[in-house]
Protein backbone atom coordinates (compact mmCIF):
# COMPACT_ATOMS: atom_id res chain seq x y z
CA UNK A 1 0.00 0.00 0.00
CA UNK A 2 1.39 3.62 -1.05
CA UNK A 3 1.80 6.17 1.78
CA UNK A 4 0.35 9.39 1.94
CA UNK A 5 3.10 12.46 1.67
CA UNK A 6 0.45 15.22 2.36
CA UNK A 7 -2.37 15.54 4.32
CA UNK A 8 -5.41 17.35 2.66
CA UNK A 9 -8.70 18.59 3.36
CA UNK A 10 -11.46 16.85 3.01
CA UNK A 11 -12.93 19.41 0.26
CA UNK A 12 -9.67 18.96 -1.05
CA UNK A 13 -9.52 14.93 -1.34
CA UNK A 14 -12.74 15.21 -3.27
CA UNK A 15 -11.85 17.47 -5.70
CA UNK A 16 -8.53 15.59 -6.79
CA UNK A 17 -10.65 12.94 -7.15
CA UNK A 18 -13.49 14.32 -8.96
CA UNK A 19 -10.74 16.25 -11.41
CA UNK A 20 -9.10 12.68 -12.06
CA UNK A 21 -12.70 10.97 -12.74
CA UNK A 22 -13.50 13.68 -15.17
CA UNK A 23 -10.33 13.72 -16.50
CA UNK A 24 -10.50 10.05 -17.15
CA UNK A 25 -13.62 10.31 -19.41
CA UNK A 26 -15.98 9.30 -16.95
CA UNK A 27 -18.84 10.96 -15.68
CA UNK A 28 -19.11 10.94 -11.76
CA UNK A 29 -22.82 12.41 -12.57
CA UNK A 30 -23.60 9.09 -13.32
CA UNK A 31 -23.30 5.87 -11.79
CA UNK A 32 -19.64 4.14 -11.45
CA UNK A 33 -18.67 0.49 -10.87
CA UNK A 34 -15.77 -0.70 -8.78
CA UNK A 35 -14.22 -1.64 -12.11
CA UNK A 36 -14.08 2.10 -13.63
CA UNK A 37 -12.27 3.25 -10.74
CA UNK A 38 -9.65 0.01 -10.27
CA UNK A 39 -6.75 2.42 -11.65
CA UNK A 40 -6.99 4.65 -8.81
CA UNK A 41 -8.33 2.81 -5.59
CA UNK A 42 -6.31 -0.80 -6.21
CA UNK A 43 -2.74 0.35 -5.22
CA UNK A 44 -1.43 -2.48 -4.17
CA UNK A 45 0.77 -5.06 -6.36
CA UNK A 46 -1.10 -6.47 -9.48
CA UNK A 47 -4.40 -4.19 -8.86
CA UNK A 48 -7.80 -5.55 -9.72
CA UNK A 49 -6.60 -8.51 -10.77
CA UNK A 50 -4.41 -9.36 -7.64
CA UNK A 51 -7.68 -8.51 -5.60
CA UNK A 52 -10.21 -10.92 -7.94
CA UNK A 53 -6.85 -13.50 -7.47
CA UNK A 54 -7.29 -13.63 -3.75
CA UNK A 55 -11.31 -12.96 -3.43
CA UNK A 56 -11.15 -16.67 -5.75
CA UNK A 57 -8.26 -18.25 -3.41
CA UNK A 58 -10.75 -17.11 -0.31
CA UNK A 59 -13.60 -18.53 -1.48
CA UNK A 60 -15.35 -15.34 -0.60
CA UNK A 61 -19.49 -15.61 -1.03
CA UNK A 62 -22.52 -13.34 -0.54
CA UNK A 63 -23.00 -14.38 3.01
CA UNK A 64 -19.93 -13.81 4.52
CA UNK A 65 -19.08 -10.53 6.23
CA UNK A 66 -15.66 -9.10 5.58
CA UNK A 67 -12.96 -6.90 7.45
CA UNK A 68 -10.86 -5.02 5.22
CA UNK A 69 -7.84 -4.38 7.31
CA UNK A 70 -5.35 -1.14 5.92
CA UNK A 71 -8.27 -0.78 3.37
CA UNK A 72 -7.27 2.66 1.60
CA UNK A 73 -9.83 3.97 -0.56
CA UNK A 74 -11.71 1.05 -0.50
CA UNK A 75 -11.38 -0.52 -3.79
CA UNK A 76 -11.10 -4.17 -2.88
CA UNK A 77 -13.93 -3.80 -0.70
CA UNK A 78 -16.71 -2.17 -3.29
CA UNK A 79 -15.16 -5.13 -5.65
CA UNK A 80 -15.40 -7.55 -3.72
CA UNK A 81 -19.38 -6.67 -2.81
CA UNK A 82 -20.15 -5.80 -6.04
CA UNK A 83 -18.56 -9.37 -7.09
CA UNK A 84 -20.09 -11.32 -4.77
CA UNK A 85 -22.83 -9.52 -2.65
CA UNK A 86 -21.01 -9.88 1.05
CA UNK A 87 -20.34 -6.96 3.24
CA UNK A 88 -17.54 -5.40 3.88
CA UNK A 89 -16.08 -3.24 6.89
CA UNK A 90 -13.45 -1.08 6.31
CA UNK A 91 -10.83 0.04 8.83
CA UNK A 92 -8.36 2.19 7.72
CA UNK A 93 -5.88 4.68 9.48
CA UNK A 94 -5.49 7.84 6.97
CA UNK A 95 -8.57 10.28 7.68
CA UNK A 96 -7.46 11.36 4.18
CA UNK A 97 -8.41 8.03 2.27
CA UNK A 98 -11.19 7.77 4.36
CA UNK A 99 -12.63 10.50 2.93
CA UNK A 100 -11.88 9.59 -0.57
CA UNK A 101 -13.42 5.71 0.35
CA UNK A 102 -16.84 7.04 1.46
CA UNK A 103 -16.93 9.39 -1.64
CA UNK A 104 -15.89 6.47 -3.99
CA UNK A 105 -18.80 4.73 -1.86
CA UNK A 106 -21.48 6.99 -3.06
CA UNK A 107 -20.13 6.82 -6.48
CA UNK A 108 -20.84 3.55 -7.03
CA UNK A 109 -23.78 3.16 -4.74
CA UNK A 110 -22.64 0.69 -2.59
CA UNK A 111 -22.90 3.00 0.60
CA UNK A 112 -25.20 -0.08 2.17
CA UNK A 113 -22.56 -2.45 1.36
CA UNK A 114 -19.41 -0.87 2.37
CA UNK A 115 -18.54 0.83 5.70
CA UNK A 116 -15.60 3.34 6.35
CA UNK A 117 -13.86 3.26 9.74
CA UNK A 118 -11.10 5.60 10.40
CA UNK A 119 -8.95 3.64 13.23
CA UNK A 120 -5.53 1.62 13.93
CA UNK A 121 -5.50 -2.35 12.84
CA UNK A 122 -3.24 -2.78 15.85
CA UNK A 123 -6.94 -2.09 17.87
CA UNK A 124 -9.63 -3.24 15.71
CA UNK A 125 -13.06 -1.34 17.02
CA UNK A 126 -15.05 -5.01 16.51
CA UNK A 127 -15.76 -7.37 18.79
CA UNK A 128 -14.50 -10.88 19.53
CA UNK A 129 -15.61 -13.48 16.39
CA UNK A 130 -17.26 -10.60 14.13
CA UNK A 131 -16.10 -11.76 10.79
CA UNK A 132 -16.11 -14.67 8.57
CA UNK A 133 -13.09 -13.12 6.29
CA UNK A 134 -10.53 -10.12 7.15
CA UNK A 135 -8.84 -9.20 4.56
CA UNK A 136 -5.72 -7.23 3.88
CA UNK A 137 -3.38 -6.06 0.95
CA UNK A 138 0.31 -5.15 1.06
CA UNK A 139 -0.29 -3.51 4.67
CA UNK A 140 1.66 -5.72 6.86
CA UNK A 141 4.75 -4.41 5.72
CA UNK A 142 4.01 -0.91 6.89
CA UNK A 143 3.63 -2.03 10.62
CA UNK A 144 6.16 -2.75 13.25
CA UNK A 145 4.60 -5.07 15.96
CA UNK A 146 3.02 -7.67 13.81
CA UNK A 147 2.15 -9.88 16.87
CA UNK A 148 -0.31 -7.36 17.50
CA UNK A 149 -1.77 -7.19 14.34
CA UNK A 150 -2.28 -10.49 13.32
CA UNK A 151 -3.85 -10.89 17.24
CA UNK A 152 -6.19 -8.85 16.69
CA UNK A 153 -6.81 -10.19 13.46
CA UNK A 154 -6.69 -13.25 15.03
CA UNK A 155 -9.37 -11.86 18.12
CA UNK A 156 -12.37 -10.74 15.32
CA UNK A 157 -12.62 -13.76 13.08
CA UNK A 158 -14.69 -16.23 14.37
CA UNK A 159 -14.00 -19.71 15.02
CA UNK A 160 -13.30 -21.58 11.44
CA UNK A 161 -12.78 -18.37 9.63
CA UNK A 162 -10.33 -17.23 7.23
CA UNK A 163 -7.77 -14.83 6.91
CA UNK A 164 -7.14 -14.13 3.32
CA UNK A 165 -4.01 -11.87 2.77
CA UNK A 166 -1.27 -10.56 0.22
CA UNK A 167 1.79 -9.47 1.90
CA UNK A 168 5.48 -7.70 0.50
CA UNK A 169 7.85 -10.02 2.71
CA UNK A 170 11.70 -9.76 3.11
CA UNK A 171 13.92 -11.70 0.83
CA UNK A 172 17.28 -13.18 0.96
CA UNK A 173 19.41 -9.74 1.16
CA UNK A 174 18.40 -5.97 2.95
CA UNK A 175 16.17 -3.73 1.33
CA UNK A 176 18.70 -1.01 0.15
CA UNK A 177 16.43 1.18 -2.35
CA UNK A 178 13.98 3.85 -1.48
CA UNK A 179 11.79 5.51 -1.76
CA UNK A 180 9.21 2.05 -1.75
CA UNK A 181 5.78 2.47 -2.46
CA UNK A 182 5.10 1.56 1.46
CA UNK A 183 8.23 3.48 2.67
CA UNK A 184 9.99 6.51 1.84
CA UNK A 185 12.68 5.33 3.94
CA UNK A 186 14.26 2.77 6.02
CA UNK A 187 12.24 3.57 9.27
CA UNK A 188 9.09 2.68 7.54
CA UNK A 189 10.02 -0.76 6.31
CA UNK A 190 9.47 -3.93 8.54
CA UNK A 191 9.27 -6.71 6.06
CA UNK A 192 10.16 -10.12 8.04
CA UNK A 193 10.35 -13.62 5.69
CA UNK A 194 7.88 -15.72 4.87
CA UNK A 195 8.64 -18.03 7.43
CA UNK A 196 9.10 -15.41 10.23
CA UNK A 197 5.44 -14.25 9.01
CA UNK A 198 3.85 -18.12 8.96
CA UNK A 199 5.19 -18.75 12.56
CA UNK A 200 3.96 -15.39 14.21
CA UNK A 201 0.46 -16.36 12.06
CA UNK A 202 0.61 -19.77 13.86
CA UNK A 203 1.53 -18.37 17.14
CA UNK A 204 -1.62 -16.33 16.83
CA UNK A 205 -3.92 -19.24 16.21
CA UNK A 206 -3.91 -18.86 12.93
CA UNK A 207 -3.07 -22.40 10.52
CA UNK A 208 -1.83 -22.16 6.85
CA UNK A 209 -4.39 -23.39 4.18
CA UNK A 210 -3.49 -21.71 1.17
CA UNK A 211 -0.27 -20.27 0.09
CA UNK A 212 1.19 -19.19 -3.23
CA UNK A 213 4.45 -17.22 -3.82
CA UNK A 214 3.80 -14.62 -7.01
CA UNK A 215 6.78 -13.31 -7.04
CA UNK A 216 7.59 -14.16 -10.53
CA UNK A 217 3.97 -13.55 -11.63
CA UNK A 218 2.99 -10.28 -10.92
CA UNK A 219 4.02 -7.07 -12.08
CA UNK A 220 5.54 -4.83 -8.97
CA UNK A 221 2.53 -2.43 -8.84
CA UNK A 222 -0.67 -1.89 -10.71
CA UNK A 223 0.81 -0.98 -14.08
CA UNK A 224 -1.96 1.36 -14.24
CA UNK A 225 -1.13 3.44 -11.28
CA UNK A 226 2.40 3.20 -10.53
CA UNK A 227 3.17 6.03 -12.64
CA UNK A 228 1.91 9.68 -12.49
CA UNK A 229 -1.38 9.56 -14.50
CA UNK A 230 -1.21 11.08 -17.59
CA UNK A 231 -3.79 13.23 -19.54
CA UNK A 232 -7.02 11.09 -20.16
CA UNK A 233 -5.69 8.50 -17.59
CA UNK A 234 -7.08 7.70 -13.99
CA UNK A 235 -4.16 6.81 -11.18
CA UNK A 236 -2.75 7.08 -7.81
CA UNK A 237 -1.22 10.39 -8.79
CA UNK A 238 -4.41 11.61 -7.45
CA UNK A 239 -3.12 11.32 -4.38
CA UNK A 240 0.93 9.97 -3.81
CA UNK A 241 3.82 11.92 -5.48
CA UNK A 242 7.28 9.94 -7.52
CA UNK A 243 5.00 6.86 -8.06
CA UNK A 244 7.01 6.09 -10.87
CA UNK A 245 10.36 6.28 -8.96
CA UNK A 246 8.75 4.13 -6.29
CA UNK A 247 7.51 1.27 -8.31
CA UNK A 248 11.31 1.32 -10.34
CA UNK A 249 12.46 0.68 -6.62
CA UNK A 250 10.06 -1.45 -5.79
CA UNK A 251 10.99 -4.20 -9.26
CA UNK A 252 14.59 -3.42 -8.41
CA UNK A 253 14.75 -5.03 -5.23
CA UNK A 254 12.35 -7.72 -6.43
CA UNK A 255 14.92 -8.44 -9.17
CA UNK A 256 17.83 -8.35 -6.73
CA UNK A 257 16.24 -10.88 -4.24
CA UNK A 258 15.63 -7.62 -1.34
CA UNK A 259 11.87 -8.93 -1.62
CA UNK A 260 8.68 -10.89 -2.32
CA UNK A 261 5.47 -10.87 -2.68
CA UNK A 262 2.67 -13.51 -1.34
CA UNK A 263 -0.73 -14.49 -1.27
CA UNK A 264 -2.56 -16.87 1.03
CA UNK A 265 -5.32 -18.01 2.98
CA UNK A 266 -5.15 -19.22 6.95
CA UNK A 267 -7.86 -20.31 9.09
CA UNK A 268 -8.41 -18.96 12.54
CA UNK A 269 -8.53 -22.28 14.87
Amino acid sequence: MSTLENHYSADDIESRILAGIRASGLDPEQRLTPEDLSSLDHFHTGGLGASSALMELAEIGSDDSVLDVGAGLAGCARFLAAETGCTVDCIEMSDDYCVGARLLNQLTGLEDKVFIKQGSALALDYPDASFDVVWMQNVGMNIEDKVRLYQEIARVLKPGARFAFQEVVAGQTVTTYYPLPWASDASQNFLVSTEHLFAILNDCGLAEEKFVDISDAQPTQNSASSTPAAAGQLGLGVFVENLGQKAGNARRSLDEGQIRYIRAVFRNG
